[in-house]
């Protein structure tokens, strides 16, 4: 397979958290753990791959969370994204609600 970047975009989670909205199709999700403990966890797992990812040489293009919406699977761009060798952009419709306010135009 023929790499064609070697840029990479990650959210970094602020609101990183069970999602009652996208859990029944979600096996890895789990109820009932302390919010403030998943997402610090989640920040620091962010932060060791990112610099993992930059002391590899790749190119790591870091947004963070928005604040303003309650958006616990933000960190998932790759659902609602995509980059394509010709230069295009495509975005995509969510069926969870809140899923939908992950878009940005940022």
């Amino acid at each position: 397979m023929q790499q064609i970047t070697n840029n990479i975009l990650m959210i970094r989670p602020a609101n990183f958290n069970y999602n009652d909205q996208t859990a029944s199709n979600n096996y890895y999700q789990k109820k009932g753990l302390v919010l403030e403990s998943v997402n610090e966890n989640a920040q620091k797992e962010f932060d060791l791959l990112a610099e993992k990812l930059k002391s590899n040489g790749i190119n790591v293009l870091v947004f963070d969370d928005d604040l303003k919406h309650e958006t616990p699977s933000a960190i998932f761009p790759n659902n609602w994204i995509s980059f394509h060798s010709n230069g295009d952009i495509a975005i995509y419709p969510m069926f969870a609600i809140n899923r939908r306010l992950e878009r940005r135009e940022d």
